[in-house]
C-alpha cells in the first residue's frame, strides 16, 4: 500500500511540474487542483500547495507573489521539456495496444513500445485512487465468432511486407498457394494490408495482372524488397475496397434472399439485421425474411450455422447449394 501511496505521490506531482506554465503570472494553487483533478488526480487545495513548496527547492519554481491569489510557474529560462503521460493518454494506448500493434509497421511498434509500457506503469500507480485507472479492467472487445488461434506469420518477412508497402516499392515473393497446394513466384505490389479476424491480408496486384487480390501473410515463404517503384492500380482506395466488401469472398454479387426463419433466429436478426431493406413477415410457424445480400462465403457460413432454424427458398442457386452442402454433411454422420 505505502508503494502504491508513493507512485501515486510522484505521479501527481510528476504531472503538477509539467501543468505549471513557462511564464508568469501563472496558475494558482486552485487552478491547479482543477487541473490535477480533470488528470484523475483527486486532492484538495492544501496538498497541492505543499507539493508546491516542496518541488519549489527542487526545481527552478518561481511564485508571483505581488498579488493574491498566488501564481506558480517556472524561472524564466528553465528547461520546461518533462517526459510524461497524461490518464487520458495512457488509457488510449492501452486500450488500443492490441489494435496498433497489429497494424502498425514493426519499425514503428518498436519505437512505441517504451510508451505502451509507460502507459502500463501509469495506471497501475492510479489504480488505487482513481476508477478511471481503472477503466481498462471494465471493457473488452470479443469475437462473436469461434475463436481461432492466430496462424504464424514469419517476423522477417512480415517486416519487409510493410517496408514494401511504407516506400510503395515492389515485392518479389515466393507464397503458398493453399487452394492449388504449391509455392508460387510472384511480383506483387503491394497496396494495403487489412487484417479480418485471426488473420491479415496484403492487398496487391500480381505482375503483369490488374486485378486486385489478397494473400495471407502466413502464407508467404519468401519476401525480397525490390528497387522498383510498385505499379499502381488506378483509382484504388481502401476504403471504397473494403465497402464493396471483397474481403467477404466468393462471387459478391448482390441477391435478394428469401428464406423461412424460426421464432429464435427471427428474434436475434431483428436486433441486429443481415441488411437496410431487410423485412421480416409472419408465416407458418415462424417468419419469412427477405434481405438484399451479397452471395459470399461468409454468407453461406453464416447459413449453414443456423442448422434448423433457417430454410432458404430464393434465390434458387444458393437454395440448392445448401440443400447439396447439407446432404453431403448429413452422409458423413450417417
Amino acid at each position: 500500500m505505502a508503494a502504491n501511496s508513493t507512485r501515486s505521490t510522484l505521479s501527481r506531482q510528476w504531472q503538477l511540474l509539467k501543468l505549471l506554465p513557462s511564464r508568469g503570472p501563472g496558475l494558482t494553487a486552485a487552478q491547479l487542483t482543477k487541473l490535477l483533478d480533470g488528470e484523475g488526480h483527486e486532492i484538495n487545495k492544501r496538498t497541492v500547495e505543499r507539493d508546491l513548496q516542496e518541488l519549489s527547492r527542487l526545481f527552478p519554481l518561481q511564485c508571483n507573489d505581488r498579488g493574491k491569489p498566488y501564481g506558480w510557474h517556472w524561472r524564466p529560462g528553465a528547461q520546461l521539456e518533462l517526459p510524461g503521460i497524461e490518464l487520458s493518454e495512457a488509457l488510449s494506448l492501452a486500450l488500443l495496444e492490441d489494435t496498433l500493434k497489429a497494424v502498425l509497421p514493426l519499425s514503428l511498434r518498436r519505437g512505441l513500445e517504451p510508451r505502451f509500457q509507460q502507459a502500463r506503469r501509469k495506471l497501475e500507480a492510479l489504480a488505487e485512487e482513481n476508477a478511471t485507472a481503472r477503466w481498462v479492467d471494465k471493457v473488452a472487445s470479443v469475437q462473436p465468432q469461434m475463436s481461432l488461434q492466430t496462424p504464424d506469420v514469419n517476423v522477417a518477412l512480415l517486416e519487409r511486407i510493410q517496408l514494401g508497402l511504407l516506400e510503395e516499392q515492389q515485392l518479389r515473393c515466393r507464397y503458398y498457394a493453399a487452394h492449388q497446394d504449391k509455392e508460387r513466384e510472384l511480383i506483387l505490389n503491394p497496396l494495403a494490408l487489412v487484417q479480418r479476424g485471426s488473420t491479415t491480408y496484403l492487398i496487391a496486384t500480381a505482375e503483369p495482372y490488374s486485378d486486385i487480390r489478397q494473400y495471407a501473410l502466413h502464407r508467404f515463404r519468401e519476401v525480397q524488397v525490390l528497387d522498383m517503384p510498385l505499379t499502381r492500380a488506378e483509382g484504388f482506395s481502401l476504403q471504397a475496397y473494403l465497402d464493396s466488401d471483397a474481403l467477404q469472398f466468393g462471387a459478391q454479387a448482390p441477391v435478394r434472399l428469401q428464406a423461412w426463419v424460426s421464432d429464435t433466429l427471427a428474434r436475434m436478426i431483428r436486433e441486429t439485421p443481415l441488411s437496410p431493406d431487410m423485412t421480416l413477415e409472419p408465416g407458418e410457424e415462424g417468419f419469412c425474411l427477405q434481405a438484399t445480400v451479397r452471395d459470399s462465403w461468409q454468407l453461406r457460413w453464416w447459413l449453414l450455422q443456423q442448422g434448423e432454424n433457417i430454410c432458404v427458398q430464393a434465390p434458387a442457386a444458393l437454395r440448392e447449394a445448401m440443400r447439396e452442402t447439407l446432404r453431403r454433411a448429413l452422409a458423413r454422420y450417417e
